[in-house]
């Protein structure tokens, strides 16, 4: 989470579908069955993307950081729908395999979907090596996620000033690339704490929840802006990075606030850390 260049990585490069424990979820990549199936985090993993393609070359180039997000997205096309539909419905962007070979295949899977699939496939294949449930997760993948992610994907085009319901509250390519072009380039944010700050921590915190709490406090200080005290908190994003929901349903509601508070709870919250003086 403090490391966007790496982040960017685990979500462009290929994943290594295994485990050694039942306790192993490395063969997920950086998400959960949650985020697969309910794509929670998304905002977070696409704007991550758009950025480490949009500034490829230094200066800002949008139309490729779009073209980078559909080739990423991209599913296979609906066998069954007629021309017209098809046309209205775009998910399959097969024609940018041979600029983006790393995002999508020249059948028109691309990166997430390939990774989705895998994940289902390893888990049926091997019941025994991974967390009891999610088998049945897997199987949900193979019934029901083409048709969820396809629409989605198609919701990922509605324009920004469309007149009609079908884009209202929903998330789009536009969002993400104005996002992108805010927050600039990657970064590693990962830096290291003022000892005075760790003392305070140490003193307060279960040792169980310091890291995750040293963690929170260095996002906070790399995203702080001068205008606000409040920090945008991607808790699912957070889930992903540590391989589970340990760190939002244990973790989180043991912090004191003498340390930070919250406003609201889910997917996405915000936060103010009180020890960063």
């Amino acid at each position: 989470m403090l490391n966007e260049l790496e982040e960017f990585r685990v979500y462009t490069s290929p994943v290594e579908y295994k485990a050694t424990s039942k306790g192993d979820t490395s063969f997920l990549g950086r998400f959960t069955f949650e985020s697969l199936l309910n794509f929670e985090g998304m905002v977070r993993i696409l704007t991550i993307i758009a950025r480490g393609y949009m500034y490829k070359n230094d200066a800002p180039n949008i139309e490729f950081a779009r073209q980078a997000l559909c080739a990423w997205c991209s599913i296979p096309g609906n066998k069954n729908a007629t021309p017209k539909e098809a046309w209205q419905s775009k998910s399959d962007f097969r024609e940018l395999h041979t600029v983006f070979p790393e995002l999508v295949d020249e059948n028109g899977s691309g990166w997430f979907y390939c990774h989705v699939h895998r994940v289902a496939e390893f888990v049926l294949q091997n019941p025994d090596s991974v967390r009891k449930g999610y088998t049945e997760q897997a199987k949900v993948i193979q019934d029901k996620f083409d048709k969820m992610w396809r629409d989605k994907v198609v919701q990922f085009q509605v324009g920004i000033f469309t007149l009609t319901t079908k884009g209202a509250w929903t998330l789009r390519f536009d969002d993400i690339l104005a996002d992108a072009l805010v927050q600039g380039p990657l970064q590693n944010y990962d830096i290291p704490l003022p000892e005075e700050i760790k003392q305070k921590v140490l003193a307060q915190v279960d040792k169980k929840a310091v890291p995750y709490v040293f963690d929170l406090i260095r996002y906070y200080m790399a995203h702080k802006q001068e205008d606000t005290e409040w920090v945008v908190l991607p808790v699912s994003n957070f889930d992903m990075y540590y391989g589970g929901s340990y760190f939002s349903k244990r973790v989180l509601n043991t912090i004191p606030e003498t340390i930070l508070i919250r406003q609201n709870h889910g997917p996405v919250c915000r936060y103010c850390v009180l020890l960063q003086n």
